[in-house]
């Protein structure tokens, strides 16, 4: 799996590359918290299910079914979240499932059951670059822990950090209420 850090580079590159106005901070945060959401289903290796199980991990919480499902959860969160339920949907919905496809684009594990719960059958990307990183902290920290974020570094921290500055440039550029760099963080 990628690691928590690069799954929640996802929503904040968005939030960069579209602005404050696009979305909000509150929205931001929960896209943050759902693009991690899927790797609840690590609690069954301690409850006793097989990483190969419907349930088991990279399983149904990885689905695209899942991640519609939470986005349409989010829906009910408009207001709170200060966006339109579209907007929420939207960027719940690919906070979700950007999870999924990050940690089928690592070069372990059995894969991520896309189609779940209509075939547990698991995928991987034809192009795998990333690492997989290891879980805990000691092992994170460790020579394999770096090797895996230096991949994640190069593929995706990067290409985010280009597709963000990408849209933080044309927002300055075409001027507006959200423009300003040193609006970047509000």
């Amino acid at each position: 799996m990628a690691s928590l850090i690069s799954h929640a580079a996802v929503p904040l590159a968005l939030r960069l590359a579209l602005g404050s106005e696009a979305v909000p901070g509150r929205l931001a945060l929960a896209a943050v918290l759902c693009s991690a959401l899927p790797d609840v289903d690590a609690v069954g290796y301690w409850a006793g299910i097989p990483y190969g199980h419907p349930l088991g991990h990279r399983g149904f919480s990885h689905s695209i079914v899942c991640a519609l499902l939470v986005a349409g959860a989010a829906c009910t969160l408009g207001d709170r979240l200060g966006a339109r339920a579209r907007a929420v949907f939207a960027v719940i919905g690919l906070a979700t499932v950007s999870h999924g496809v990050l940690d089928a684009m690592t070069n372990g594990g059995l894969g991520v059951a896309f189609f779940s719960p209509f075939s547990n059958r698991r995928y991987f990307l034809p192009w795998r670059p990333l690492e997989v990183s290891p879980i805990g902290v000691s092992a994170f920290l460790s020579r394999r822990g770096v090797r895996g974020l230096g991949s994640e570094a190069k593929w995706i921290w990067l290409p985010l950090g280009v597709l963000a500055s990408f849209g933080l440039a044309f927002r300055m550029v075409r001027g507006g209420p959200d423009a300003r760099i040193d609006k970047c963080g509000e």
